[in-house]
């Protein structure tokens, strides 16, 4: 085990570092290094190199020539940097969209001072790929500038696994060219073979490519090589949802909390493996009532409506508290996407709670507001699942059947196994609400064949108050009566 402090005064810094042999808890080496901050870097690439020879490790020419490079010469570039690492780190613990905003800004500061910080570059292409895909999508400007910087990157440092990384994320978030974005991976772990990161970025593209046992085996051998990182259960806590391995997904899920209490994922696998699994709502409550309120709309959560309007919200919808569930979603904003998810949030509350004639005015501008992001960005289909219940809360059914089943052929499930389910499972709610209860019926049907836990359970379709437009209709209630054909129910 390596052990170190770092104590900075002014202009200098003190660094302790001792390795230590954790089977016999004996002192390998020790050494303290007294030196100006300006030599930073030096001091790290020294500091590698001791312990490296401490070890008496081989190293190859291209690790003793990584050791003594610096990602910049630049101190408060690197300073910067290390903040922008702490937002970043912050934000994907919350997924939330500021905190990915955060993090961009300051690596755009360090960037600012260093051109060339390379490794700057690529953690700012990282940010707002997940930015986009966390949180709303990017508009063709915004990726058009990621591209260019994840090239750019590329360029200067070729070698660098960071780079590659950067550049798959943004094939991967940005343009779903999952290929493109495996090759990039790839070449990343070809670079630097224990690279986490990149390994993990694999299984989620095999994830997405329904390819579930070989993405849960490299999770695994993730798992080993960072044990402390709450991103790689809260993956497998995905995987096993999918999969209606509740009891399995609910483990991984509370082992991630249990490295992250703040983290978003790691909460929703433990909700959703209640909901899902035993349909108890007061379980599922309780688990929601220990996280932080207004934790969004994301992390994993099913397509459709409890994506729009998220938990918190949900729960009051289940539970027929109308007006909680409104107050959720209370608070005008002066940012416009803030306002155009509110109050499409808005909308599909009105719908369920069958007062939309009384908020028609309110409707009609979410309306205006989301045909224009379509405008904008024709394939998001975020965007059309939100207009579809729009629609709905409007009268213009037919508006609304196109709109969902359009999403589901823009992404189908034979072409990703995490977003096909994801509309599919909303084009299923749209049909319960347009007068199609057999077709929606068919759709659920399919849902409960596939590895597609997390959108359709016979627990949870027997209390969501979204199909209750269906719930008497006979063909659903011997869906109720059945069983899934993946999952301990099947």
């Amino acid at each position: 085990m390596v052990e170190g402090t770092v104590q900075r005064a002014a202009d200098k810094v003190r660094v302790n570092v001792q390795l230590i042999d954790a089977r016999a808890d004996s002192h390998l080496w020790a050494k303290t290094f007294d030196r100006e901050i300006k030599d930073v870097f030096a001091v790290e690439s020294e500091v590698s190199q001791e312990i490296a020879d401490a070890l008496q490790a081989k190293l190859s020419p291209k690790e003793t020539n990584n050791l003594a490079t610096a990602p910049t010469r630049d101190p408060e570039a690197y300073d910067l940097f290390l903040k922008g690492e702490y937002e970043q780190h912050a934000a994907e613990s919350s997924l939330k969209g500021e905190g990915f905003d955060q993090a961009a800004a300051l690596y755009d500061q360090a960037i600012a001072r260093d051109p060339n910080f390379t490794l700057a570059i690529a953690r700012w292409v990282e940010s707002r790929s997940k930015r986009g895909h966390w949180g709303d999508s990017l508009s063709e400007t915004e990726l058009r500038e990621v591209r260019k910087a994840a090239e750019r990157a590329v360029t200067l440092a070729p070698d660098l696994a960071e780079a590659h990384i950067a550049r798959g994320l943004f094939y991967y978030y940005g343009v779903f060219q999952y290929d493109s974005a495996l090759t990039e991976f790839q070449r990343a772990v070809a670079l630097q073979p224990n690279n986490v990161r990149a390994l993990t970025y694999l299984a989620a593209i095999h994830f997405r490519q329904a390819q579930w046992e070989r993405s849960l085996s490299e999770l695994k051998k993730c798992e080993e090589l960072d044990p402390r990182d709450p991103a790689i259960p809260d993956s497998i806590g995905g995987i096993y949802l999918d999969l209606r391995m509740w009891e399995e997904a609910r483990r991984a899920g509370l082992h991630s909390l249990a490295l992250d209490p703040h983290n978003v994922g790691g909460m929703h696998i433990v909700f959703f493996s209640y909901l899902n699994g035993t349909g108890d709502i007061k379980e599922a409550t309780r688990i929601l009532r220990t996280f932080p309120p207004a934790t969004g709309s994301w992390g994993y959560t099913p397509g459709g409506f409890i994506a729009i309007i998220n938990l918190d919200a949900y729960l009051s919808v289940i539970h027929q508290d109308f007006g909680a569930a409104f107050k959720a979603w209370g608070n005008d904003s002066s940012n416009p996407t803030a306002n155009r998810l509110r109050l499409s949030a808005r909308a599909v509350l009105h719908v369920l709670a069958g007062d939309a004639p009384t908020a028609e005015g309110e409707i009609q501008k979410a309306r205006d507001l989301l045909e224009a992001k379509l405008r904008e960005q024709p394939e998001d289909v975020d965007s059309m699942i939100q207009l579809s219940w729009t629609n709905l809360a409007l009268k213009r059914d037919a508006e609304a059947f196109r709109l969902a089943r359009q999403a589901v052929e823009i992404v189908p499930v034979e072409k990703d196994a995490i977003a096909g389910p994801f509309c599919l499972a909303a084009f299923a709610e749209i049909q319960a609400r347009v007068g199609q209860p057999s077709e929606s019926v068919k759709t659920l049907q399919r849902l409960l064949s596939m590895p597609a836990g997390l959108q359709a359970s016979i627990k949870r379709l027997k209390i969501d108050p979204v199909w209750d437009p269906i719930r008497n209709d006979p063909g659903f209630q011997q869906l109720l009566a059945g069983k899934e054909q993946i999952g301990p129910n099947k």
